[in-house]
């Protein structure tokens, strides 16, 4: 059975994978989609839907809650008052447009992400992050 720190732990492997556009193999490059797509392989299995092209801006003019429609087909939604090691973090990068980042919880204060111009990194859930932070999600069957 799948635990929130087997979650953790798989995510924690692909810390200081630097960040490339759509990509998504460990210590070689990802983005913040293609870091939670190599958690799922690497806890789950295969990928459950192919991801499309995007570009870099692709919410940057719609409300259309594209990232989170697509969470909710494969994740449990919670409470971001919930969160814990392991849940997945979406963040609206600006208030008036989608939720288009993602992260992990490595416990309730912290998460790792990959950022444009940086490593996958672990950080703290900053009082930046916390006014962000719009979804969170669980995967299916995890446990404590």
């Amino acid at each position: 059975m799948l635990t929130q720190i087997d979650i953790v732990n798989a995510a924690r492997l692909w810390l200081g994978t630097p960040y490339q556009h759509q990509a998504s193999l460990r210590g070689v490059g990802c983005d913040c989609l293609g870091l939670l797509r190599g958690v799922w392989r690497d806890t789950r299995g295969a990928e459950p839907e192919v991801v499309p092209a995007y570009t870099p801006d692709w919410a940057s003019s719609s409300r259309a809650e594209a990232l989170a429609q697509a969470c909710r087909r494969h994740l449990t939604e919670i409470s971001v008052d919930e969160l814990e090691a392991g849940d997945v973090l979406l963040f609206r990068l600006r208030s008036h447009l989608a939720a288009k980042h993602t992260g992990i919880a490595t416990t309730s204060t912290s998460m790792i992400h990959a950022q444009d111009g940086a490593v996958v990194s672990e950080v703290s859930l900053a009082p930046w992050w916390r006014a962000r932070l719009a979804f969170a999600f669980r995967f299916p069957g995890v446990t404590r």
